[in-house]
């Protein structure tokens, strides 16, 4: 059987050749922060017969294996010391230059030299060179290394590399054989598809067979998770697509792929299908605190030296959640994290967060630095905008510098001449505030402030010096902790174009700088140009053009919204008139307070009600309580840890003999992502529109989305508004036997801006006047279930 296999240039020799101990301190903080931009500066000063950035691809034959060696040479440039044509490879390091030597890492002169083999090979070369060009990004020193090599030679060594890579290769090759030929006939793990479950499945499939991206709403009770899974899994059978990349928020979502992919396993015993689940270091890591040196931590200690024994043993397994990483991980003494990382590349699904493609910082640059034939699920897509805006934006505090100074104490130095440079642009940033940013002390901008950034940049290099010399300092955890949000900062600002603002506050004797990113979706498209098709789903994404845009899933992408698989007359939908706007919740107060008390009084049971504010539930909760004493309530508090939120959870229980209502702020923990069926939650009051509060960040959105499409106040505040309705509204009615109420307490719910917003499965909704009347109609709609 020949074995066919496309082989990343930078995964083989890494795979192979690296050895020794993970060492934070020498890979540089964040080295893929200054790494492009380095490169780019370097290749540009090669003069007019360098060559940037030249992609290489050649077969190599192997035994019974084909391999497709792909790359990208950094530099092609003609070398006049060798008369030779040169491959250049450049790495950036903050290893201290003494000990840049010419052979303290092998790995780099063996993937220099592959790229050399194949551009030898492919222009009839006899002899070419390879050059090692280390920028240290300290002090920006530069050392060069160079070598010449036969063409023979160099043939000789990629053949050497790919005889040592056969074992995995044909292992690899023999896992995708059967993988296909399981996925080819893999069934449904149901004994019936769900109203809508079929349509959506279907549409994904034709998505991923054609390529490109597909935005999904799909309500409550579809199976979202399934319904991907299955038909990706499906093409994925047919040679269409390597890996799959399940992606999502929270680690509820995370733990329902999981449970996807058991049940898909217990339908077909023996499936050929191996499935990781990404956990973050911190909660992966053997250690208290992660640690990542070899002096700190024996599972850095000599982790390249037995890596791939424990990738090996593996290879034997099918599921690799937290628990089995972390087991296989222990029984080979090497880092769970690193491992799972590791193992990724031998992985058919992985479950990860939405950063593990599209963060800057945290993304898989072992899959991603090039595009590849993956398939990216992503689920409840409604969050990704918000999220994708946190990724891509970056904020420093004043006090944090003051906050520094002070741990350095009264030490002298490069490290305190260069905090007090930042603290003066700072204060500078601070009295423009005061001066020009009304009562609010508020500043937006469309130019960076240089003066702070230079400022930054110059605090870099003495900082890390600090840091490396003073590592058992009770300030170094302050100090590396801003190290760390600097470099994120000055990652930001490259990026820094007409998609951001600066948004300037000042409060008390502080100033907050923050590089706001308003529309990421550049970002997020360039990411989903790296697979071959993106689906995007959730119960809430309307309207679909809003989201595209938001997204970054381009203006081909296909849009399909599904209807409800449960039937509309199993909830009963009721809108209110109320005027719940800022300046007249005093007033409304009462009334809401009323409408929550019919939906309780109606019937025993669990209810939720949603509120825009803190501040406006406890003006209601005050009027609820002095009117109903006698029922009993529970109420969200600001900052709940995981152990709150599970006992708050927990008061809604099943079949209850008295009356409980949640008081709860839309948008928050309870909002959405709650699983609450049967009879543990059988209403909810939905308290207005939703509208995110006016401030500097909604008005700048809305002043650029005004700009671009006409549409400010939409974009910025009514669909983000609407999604937390929807979402809120979808805690009912989680199964086909459930049966709920919602109430929408505000009178804009009946303006048609909303009402065309409305899914199809609400057209049934009722407009009443009154509490009284909203009393009669409950009563007729819970007696109709008897």
């Amino acid at each position: 059987m020949e074995l066919e296999l496309r082989l990343p240039i930078r995964q083989l020799v890494e795979f192979l050749l690296r050895s020794g101990s993970i060492d934070s301190r020498f890979s540089g903080f964040d080295r893929a922060l200054e790494g492009a931009r380095i490169h780019r500066r370097l290749q540009k000063a090669g003069g007019e017969d360098y060559k940037a950035e030249v992609p290489l691809k050649q077969e190599w034959h192997c035994g019974e294996a084909v391999f497709t060696l792909e790359g990208r040479a950094d530099g092609i440039f003609p070398d006049r010391e060798t008369g030779l044509c040169c491959i250049d490879e450049i790495k950036t390091t903050s290893l201290p230059a003494a000990q840049i030597t010419e052979d303290h890492q092998p790995v780099h002169w063996a993937q220099g030299k592959v790229y050399a083999a194949i551009w030898a090979r492919q222009n009839g070369l006899d002899e070419i060179a390879v050059r090692l060009t280390y920028y240290q990004t300290d002090t920006g020193e530069i050392l060069r290394y160079t070598r010449r090599f036969s063409a023979g030679e160099l043939e000789g060594f990629v053949q050497g590399l790919l005889e040592e890579y056969l074992p995995w290769a044909r292992r690899a090759a023999e896992w995708k054989q059967a993988r296909g030929r399981d996925l080819a006939v893999l069934p449904f793990p149901f004994d019936r598809y769900r109203t809508g479950q079929r349509a959506l499945a279907g549409v994904i499939y034709k998505t991923i067979c054609e390529g490109g991206n597909l935005l999904v709403q799909a309500p409550t009770g579809t199976g979202k998770t399934i319904s991907a899974l299955f038909p990706a899994l499906r093409a994925m059978g047919e040679g269409k697509g390597d890996v799959i990349f399940y992606l999502t928020a929270k680690t509820t979502t995370r733990a329902a792929a999981e449970e996807a992919m058991e049940r898909l396993r217990q339908g077909s015993p023996g499936l050929h299908l191996r499935s990781l689940t990404l956990t973050a270091k911190e909660k992966i890591c053997f250690l208290d605190q992660p640690a990542c040196m070899p002096d700190r931590c024996p599972y850095a200690d000599g982790y390249f030296d037995r890596i791939k024994d424990a990738v090996w043993d593996g290879l034997d397994r099918t599921v690799f959640d937290r628990a089995g990483v972390q087991a296989l991980a222990q029984a080979h003494r090497v880092c769970p994290f690193e491992l799972a990382l590791d193992l990724s590349l031998w992985c058919d699904v992985i479950v990860g967060d939405y950063n593990h493609l599209f963060d800057p910082a945290a993304s898989l640059k072992r899959f991603f630095e090039t595009a590849g034939d993956y398939l990216f699920l992503i689920d409840e897509a409604h969050n990704l905008p918000d999220r994708a805006r946190e990724m891509y934006s970056a904020a420093l505090c004043k006090s944090r510098f003051a906050e520094a100074k002070k741990a350095l104490g009264k030490a002298r130095g490069k490290p305190k001449t260069a905090l007090h440079k930042v603290d003066a642009a700072m204060l500078e940033l601070r009295r423009l505030c005061e001066a020009e940013g009304g009562s609010s002390r508020t500043v937006v901008q469309t130019q960076a402030p240089a003066a702070l950034h230079k400022a930054l940049e110059q605090l870099v290099s003495p900082l890390q010096d600090w840091l490396e010399e003073h590592e058992g300092s009770e300030a170094h955890p302050v100090l590396l902790q801003l190290y760390f949000d600097m470099k994120f900062y000055l990652r930001v600002a490259e990026m820094y174009d007409d998609h951001y603002v600066m948004l300037l506050h000042a409060f008390g004797r502080d100033v907050r700088v923050c590089q706001l990113c308003l529309d990421p979706a550049d970002f997020l498209a360039a990411q989903l140009a790296k697979g071959r098709a993106g689906v995007l789903f959730s119960a809430t994404l309307s309207p679909g053009g809003f989201y595209r845009d938001l997204l970054g899933a381009g203006e081909t992408a296909k849009l399909a919204a599904l209807p409800s698989p449960f039937a509309s007359r199993r909830l009963g939908l009721f809108c209110l008139p109320a005027d719940t706007r800022y300046e007249q919740r005093q007033a409304s107060a009462g009334r809401i307070a009323q409408c929550i008390a019919a939906m309780a009084l109606a019937r025993t049971g669990n209810y939720m009600a949603f509120f825009p504010s803190y501040a406006y539930l406890q003006l209601v909760l005050e009027e609820f309580q002095k009117g109903w004493p006698e029922l009993a309530v529970q109420v969200q508090q600001p900052g709940l840890d995981d152990e709150a939120r599970a006992a708050f959870l927990a008061a809604f229980s099943e079949d209850p003999a008295e009356t409980l209502v949640g008081f709860c702020v839309m948008g928050g923990v309870f909002g959405e992502g709650v699983d609450l069926a049967g009879s543990r939650l059988i209403g909810a009051a939905i308290v207005g529109v939703g509208l995110p509060q006016v401030n500097a960040r909604q008005q700048a959105l809305r002043d650029y989305y005004e700009e671009k499409n006409g549409q400010g106040f939409a974009y910025a505040y009514q669909y983000p508004g609407w999604n937390k309705v929807l979402q809120a509204a979808g805690r009912v009615i989680r199964t086909e036997t459930d049966r709920g109420v919602v109430l929408l307490l505000d009178e804009r719910f009946s303006q048609p801006r909303y009402r065309r917003l409305m899914p199809p499965h609400w057209h049934h909704c009722r407009y009443l006047a009154s509490p009284r009347q909203l009393q009669d109609e409950l009563a007729v709609f819970w007696e109709e279930e008897a």
